[in-house]
């Protein structure tokens, strides 16, 4: 979907597609990075089939998420080996921040329309 196409996103549409994005920064924040898959995944499994805006923003917020996550994962890994801290902290520190602001930055796209795309994906949700 290109900016163009924004007047053409409904406000249910848009409030959607912003809480996909937004579900995922706020999961960071209060479980500590544990929950952020949850929201967007709920959000694509209820609303994928109607509205392929709403599909497109939750599965793309799910598919950065999930790589936070992994990131947030192995960093933490590593940073129990104690060996691998000078490498697990910045990995737990990226996967963190990286799924709050861009989580943001996405939702306020979102609400105003305009698709967005991750930088870093693991493809699992189309």
């Amino acid at each position: 979907m290109n900016n163009q196409y924004a007047n053409s996103v409904s406000h249910d549409d848009r409030l959607w597609a912003m809480l996909a994005h937004l579900s995922a920064a706020i999961a960071a924040i209060v479980s500590v990075g544990w929950l952020t898959i949850v929201g967007p995944l709920l959000v694509w499994v209820f609303k994928k089939d109607s509205s392929r805006f709403v599909r497109t923003a939750a599965a793309g917020a799910f598919n950065f998420t999930i790589t936070m996550w992994l990131i947030t994962l192995i960093g933490w890994i590593l940073t129990v080996t104690v060996i691998g801290a000078v490498v697990g902290i910045p990995m737990i520190i990226i996967g963190s921040i990286g799924s709050i602001v861009l989580g943001v930055w996405g939702a306020i796209k979102a609400w105003g329309g305009n698709a967005f795309t991750y930088p870093w994906q693991v493809r699992v949700l189309s």
